[in-house]
This record gives C-alpha cells, structure tokens and sequence, in this order.
C-alpha cells in the first residue's frame, strides 16, 4: 500500500499548498486531464489481447451477434467530455490517459482482470471523467471492447459524458424490466458500449448486492474485454464495497489539492483486501507534471464531467 500512501499524501499536500497560494492571491491552473498514478511497476511486459474464454474468433462472433441485438441511439458527446475529441488541440491528456491504459495491462499480464471498479472517497472527484476517458483510450485501439456500467443508482451521470439517453439501465435490468438488450446502448464505433444508471429506484443497495448483477457481470466479461463500473463514492455509501467483490480489481480517484488526506486513506483502506490497484491522481497542477510541455487549462473549458463528475 505504500505507493496508494503516496499519492494520498501528495493530494494533501497539494490541496494545502493551493490554499496557501490563494491566500496569496496566486491564481491556480489545474487540469482534468493531468493524471499521475500508482498502479503497477513499471518493468512488467505488456501483454496482447488474450481470450480465455472460447478463444479469440469465437468471442468476437459472439460479440458482433450480441450487438446486432442492442440499442444504437444517437450519442452527442459534449465539447471538452473527451481528451481523445477531434477538435482537441492538446495532447497530453490523451497521452495520460493511454497510459493509465498501458498500467493496467501490464496488470492484467499477471492476473485476471477484465471486471474494474472505479471509485472515490467523495463525489466530484472526477471518477465519471476518468471512466468515461479510460474506456476512449481503450477502444482505440484495435479489436477491443469495452462495457461501461453507471453502477451509481443514486446519481446517475455516465450517460452525460457521451450524451447519451439515461433510460432504460442498469436499475431496469436488475429489477426485472428489462433485459440487457434494451438497456445497453452501442456507440458509434461499435466497440464501446454503455449501460446507463436507468429509472430511480428507492433501493439501489439491494439491486447492486444481488445474485443476478453478479451473474450479469460474469456474463458481460465473457463478451467484452473490460467491463468497467462506475460506482458510487465509498464513503458516502457501502454500495462501491459490495461491488469490488464482484469484480477483478478496484482502481481508487484521487483529486489533487481538494482530497482530503485522511478521509482519501479510510476509504481506500476500505478496499485494501479486495483487489486494489492503485491510485489515479486527478486534477493535477500542470507544473507537477509536464511542465511548459504541459497545456493550458481554464473553467471556462471544462466539460460538464470534468467538475462535477463523481
């Protein structure tokens, strides 16, 4: 754990080192897109594309016959949602990003991996933006797949970040009312897939802690490469704990220079036998990183994930 104590504490550090600064009148320049983690060593290999499950044609014959079983209405992603957007001038997000990417393969060279649990210690710390950013970085490139779930009934906002209709979901599906054909949706490249929050529901708790999401996401893992969740804060409820059982690692967001110290470490101590990766630090000021390499960011240009996502 002594890489997550790290990052933990240079968000603290961070955090204070801004509140001094606008004491001074100093004007800070974070970025969204600024991530530094502490996920795996650096010197393991980086694995290709394995399937396990019925080898690599078949699974894909499953997976293109799935799809033609779904929805595909139209996604209108939001100016700034995406790093990897055609009209972005920067670069470095993207780059953040197709690391993070590269991580966690060389994790999943090691151990089995498909299933991954994105969370936070409060909301907005930015873990809808990195979910939505990661899952973009990963069907780039070729002949991967890519499932995300908003597993946050309570709030959902995944559908957002691609513009994306919020219903039928998640909470449809595990209630009965519909299944997975009608509540997933395709997106344009064919290869990335979402499952929206849904209807309200007035027991979220119950619905994600059932046998039929555990068998749903098993499921879902035989056809896609990555199934991604993005879950609820972990403090705020113990729906995030319950459904790092369900999956093969939980990847904790940090933001840089609001997190507080000690409350960013309870909540991942949470997580410390349930396969944790490591930390994403998010929001990091840009001279902690690139330095003049690094591009300019204001509030003016944020997307409507990127300060207040969850």
């Amino acid at each position: 754990m002594s890489r997550i104590h790290e990052a933990l504490k240079k968000a603290a550090q961070e955090r204070h080192a801004q509140m001094a600064e606008r004491s001074n009148g100093v004007a800070v320049d974070l970025t969204s897109e600024g991530l530094t983690h502490s996920v795996v060593p650096e010197s393991l290999p980086l694995d290709p594309r394995t399937d396990a499950v019925n080898g690599r044609d078949r699974t894909l014959l499953r997976f293109e016959e799935f799809l033609k079983k779904c929805q595909r209405p139209a996604w209108n992603l939001p100016p700034g949602a995406s790093v990897f957007a055609a009209d972005r001038t920067d670069h470095v997000g993207a780059e953040k990003f197709r690391t993070l990417r590269s991580r966690l393969y060389q994790i999943q060279a090691t151990r089995p991996l498909r299933k991954l649990l994105v969370t936070s210690s409060l909301p907005e710390e930015g873990k809808t933006f990195t979910v939505a950013n990661l899952a973009q970085s990963i069907v780039r490139q070729p002949e991967r797949r890519v499932l995300l779930i908003d597993a946050d009934l309570r709030s959902s906002r995944l559908h957002r970040m691609f513009g994306a209709p919020e219903k039928p979901g998640l909470s449809d599906y595990l209630r009965g009312d519909a299944d997975e054909f009608a509540v997933m949706q395709v997106g344009p490249q064919g290869n990335l897939c979402l499952i929206p929050g849904g209807d309200d529901v007035t027991n979220p708790s119950e619905l994600l802690h059932s046998e039929r999401m555990r068998q749903f996401l098993d499921k879902m893992a035989q056809v896609f490469d990555w199934v991604i969740l993005d879950s609820p804060p972990a403090l705020a409820v113990h729906d995030a704990s319950m459904l790092a059982d369900m999956c093969d690692g939980v990847m904790f967001v940090v933001r840089a220079g609001s997190t507080d110290f000690q409350l960013a470490e309870k909540a991942s101590l949470e997580f410390r036998e349930k396969n944790l990766l490591g930390v994403v630090l998010n929001r990091v000021d840009r001279h902690e990183s690139y330095g003049t390499y690094y591009y300019g960011y204001s509030p003016e240009k944020a997307a409507p994930g990127e300060k207040g996502a969850q």
